[in-house]
């Protein structure tokens, strides 16, 4: 890219930090383009695009998608105008790999890192349920009126397969042993800013807007 390249910013955190909430919340008071790679893959997919079609091939397989791919997904995604404005990268780069691509590609003004206990992350993430619509429950924090049903729908809620103790300590693992490593790299670049992510979600957001 030429020295026109998008600027933006990531926001970083073990899984079940809460950074989806607080990237719809920075989206909604910033106005950046709130690019999630899981996001892009899947409208890529569904729309039958050239990447997306690549990418189906590799997900069809229960394989991961190449960094490349996902790389290039994203330049797709930086050229639009609000892009172009500013970004917020949720969830990318997990890896070095990534970083190294993604450092080719843009420039990062700035990477929030938020901060959760492990402990109280595996709490939060196997207490989650969820409805079929998408609705976002937790048995504790935030319950359903009537037990096991959504609000909104009614319909069953259900627990992702991924949201059990075995498999949130597995993902814990990996992010210490990948994503820690791609910290300590925005760190030397001087851009990392450390957020507590523990409280009520409008209290970490006041956080991240007082560092933004």
């Amino acid at each position: 890219m030429s020295d026109d390249r998008s600027k933006g910013i990531i926001l970083i955190g073990a899984p079940g930090s809460g950074k989806g909430t607080q990237a719809k919340k920075l989206k909604d008071q910033l106005g950046y383009a709130h690019i999630s790679t899981g996001d892009l893959l899947r409208a890529a997919v569904k729309e039958g695009t050239a990447l997306g079609q690549k990418a189906k091939g590799f997900m069809d397989a229960g394989q991961l998608v190449p960094d490349d791919l996902v790389i290039d997904l994203l330049e797709e995604a930086l050229q639009t105008p609000e892009a172009k404005a500013g970004f917020m990268l949720d969830g990318f780069p997990r890896t070095m790999p990534q970083a190294d691509a993604l450092d080719a590609v843009v420039t990062i003004d700035k990477v929030i890192d938020l901060q959760v206990p492990f402990e109280l992350i595996e709490e939060r993430v196997t207490g989650r349920r969820m409805s079929p619509s998408g609705h976002v429950y937790h048995i504790e924090y935030n319950p359903p009126k009537v037990d096991e049903r959504c609000d909104v729908t009614g319909e069953a809620l259900y627990q992702r397969s991924d949201d059990t103790p075995e498999k949130v300590r597995e993902r814990l693992a990996k992010f210490d042993s990948e994503t820690r490593p791609v910290i300590a790299h925005y760190q030397q670049k001087g851009v990392v800013v450390a957020v507590d992510g523990v409280g009520d979600p409008e209290e970490v957001f006041t956080r991240i807007m007082a560092v933004m």
